[in-house]
């Protein structure tokens, strides 16, 4: 089955369960808008190619990353039981799109003195749709962890809380990231289409596209969960490992094709190149760390990119 329990997600933005440890104080991770695909040509630069040195051509995932805002400061605290939220201290300067997604409790603590007894910080961040093209008002929030020892974090929560983090700075060209997000969803679909299973031939009785057997009818006295049906099929929280960045560039005009990308629009901020595809349709937020097992046989620099194909996504 690869995936049990095959769930649809419960919400559209993907969460992360495990951060890497870094001695960097910055974010160890971000977030941003699928635009689309087109493809490149760079130069292989990984040791162990064969084609080292030679142009090559690879589709790459445009990804749209406005900056994001830091909303509120998280206290965490390691405990028998697992890891417990401390305290939360939340910025005073909050956009008012903020007001449908959160309320601020008066008795929450306003100054970071207030708070000693901690083990880890993370950022509640979120984003600003407003900044792109793609029409959506409400933000998205969510957590991000920090590099560095807890005193390291504090400090630079400090400085972070009510301010914007741009996307260099978590990450750099040339670093793979794991890709969290969430699938396309496909609706109510059969046995074929939803686990490969084999059309059967035509003489075959009732159902053609349907399981050839249901199971035995002798002991369990039911239809076991291993017998491929019929159901709601993708929308899944989905984890890919290792996805290399091509590139970060902050002049769009060097990447909207012709006529902008098919159900998106033009890119208007920064954004980054990611080899390969990524799950999700268009216009879907896509989060992204460093990575958690990185390889050892990948550069850690970026390809010269030799052309960009700008040409019209219309078909």
């Amino acid at each position: 089955m690869q995936f049990w329990p095959r769930v649809r997600a419960k919400r559209e933005t993907a969460r992360v369960r495990h951060w890497p440890e870094s001695k960097d104080v910055k974010p160890l991770g971000f977030a941003g808008y699928k635009a689309g695909m087109t493809h490149i040509i760079y130069t292989d630069n990984k040791k162990t190619s064969l084609t080292k040195g030679q142009e090559i051509a690879s589709p790459v995932t445009v990804i749209e990353c406005p900056p994001l805002k830091v909303a509120s400061v998280r206290f965490y605290k390691n405990t028998s039981d697992g890891t417990s939220i401390v305290s939360e201290i939340i910025s005073k300067k909050l956009d008012k799109e903020l007001s449908k997604i959160i309320s601020v409790p008066k008795d929450v603590k306003k100054k970071f003195e207030d708070v000693t007894d901690f083990d880890f910080i993370h950022l509640i961040v979120h984003t600003q749709p407003k900044l792109t093209g793609i029409g959506k008002k409400k933000p998205e929030m969510f957590e991000i962890a920090i590099g560095g020892n807890k005193e390291d974090q504090l400090n630079y929560a400090k400085e972070k809380l009510g301010t914007e983090i741009l996307v260099t700075d978590a990450i750099r060209p040339g670093e793979l990231v794991d890709v969290h997000t969430i699938t396309t969803g496909k609706g109510f679909q059969g046995a074929v289409k939803r686990f490969g299973v084999k059309t059967r031939e035509h003489k075959a009785e009732k159902t053609k596209r349907g399981s050839g057997s249901l199971g035995p009818w002798k002991a369990q006295g039911h239809i076991m969960w291993r017998v491929p049906q019929a159901g709601k099929m993708g929308y899944h929280l989905r984890t890919e490992y290792n996805k290399w960045i091509m590139a970060i560039n902050d002049k769009p005009e060097e990447v909207n094709p012709k006529g902008g990308f098919i159900n998106y629009g033009n890119v208007k901020n920064t954004y980054i190149l990611l080899k390969g595809s990524v799950g999700g349709p268009k216009k879907r937020l896509i989060r992204f760390n460093m990575a958690t097992r990185p390889t050892k046989n990948m550069p850690n620099e970026a390809p010269s990119i030799e052309f960009v194909s700008l040409e019209s996504k219309q078909g």
